[in-house]
């Protein structure tokens, strides 16, 4: 799918007064199951085949393997099983081992539709991000990719942290913003310190307007953090002026699936059998 016919799509939806959700997609059945409940997007990077692993969601930025080729290879799983559907790939823009322009030509030709800067050091903090961005792995070269990205009429959608990052990202040319509240809470391997959906409320309208600010076009959507349920996007879309959906991750697969497995295996756990009477000797 085109970027032009994307935005159609994401836009009409809006028009209606229906949200626009993008879902995270860590397997093929995920990606399928989230097509067919009607996912406006589909996102798939490293993060999503650790968390289906039973693994955190921040072992993507951890040093366990190659987040690019990763995607790469996700990409065989997912892609043939979508048919209706933008699918986006989560690009490591500070991978110093890939020369990027040639990277994002080998996603076109793989079969995606568009990109989002993941995994970011936008995550990172401290004087570990202090040195990230001292050495030249900073979050500058993520709005890079995003450039080079639109450049090539890719779909975009990135992370952004702060004001200054939204107002980069949409100078950059993204077509969806999505401010970051943090790791995803709740569940077995979710987080459980987080903001408030009151804390994210501002921080949420702060990004978008400075995004809106250079491109009143954006289409921005809430994330992360305490935003994990229908009802917490609905509280943030409802308590925001802008805020036109929502993108899930942990919330579209990881979350679903502990709790329908686990209540499964208690059904099925819970099936009398008749005793067995030891036999006489």
């Amino acid at each position: 799918m085109t970027r032009a016919e994307a935005l159609e799509r994401l836009r009409a939806q809006v028009a209606a007064g229906l949200p626009i959700i993008g879902a995270g997609a860590g397997t093929g059945l995920s990606a399928k199951l989230a097509e067919a409940g009607g996912a406006d997007l589909i996102i798939i990077y490293n993060s999503g085949r650790y968390r289906m692993g039973g693994r955190g969601s921040l072992a993507g930025l951890m040093p366990y393997g190659d987040a690019n080729e990763i995607v790469v290879d996700m990409a065989r799983e997912v892609l043939p099983v979508v048919k209706h559907t933008p699918v986006l790939a989560g690009v490591c823009g500070t991978d110093p081992f890939r020369l990027m322009p040639v990277f994002l030509d080998e996603l076109r030709r793989i079969g995606f539709s568009g990109v989002q800067n993941f995994p970011t050091v936008g995550l990172m903090d401290g004087t570990y991000r202090i040195g990230l961005e001292e050495t030249g792995m900073g979050y500058g070269l993520e709005v890079d990719m995003i450039r080079l990205a639109h450049e090539r009429d890719f779909l975009t959608a990135p992370y952004v942290f702060t004001a200054d990052e939204a107002t980069a990202m949409a100078e950059a040319g993204a077509d969806v913003l999505v401010p970051h509240m943090g790791l995803t809470t709740g569940g077995a391997i979710g987080a459980s310190t987080a903001k408030t959906l009151e804390q994210s409320v501002p921080l949420d309208q702060e990004l978008h307007d400075a995004a809106k600010r250079v491109n009143p076009d954006i289409l921005v959507l809430c994330h992360g953090g305490p935003i994990a349920e229908p009802e917490d996007a609905a509280y943030v879309i409802e308590h925001t002026e802008g805020i036109v959906g929502f993108f899930g991750a942990s919330s579209m697969e990881r979350l679903p699936t502990e709790l329908a497995m686990t209540e499964n295996m208690r059904r099925f756990k819970s099936i009398p059998v008749k005793p067995v009477q030891e036999e006489l000797r």
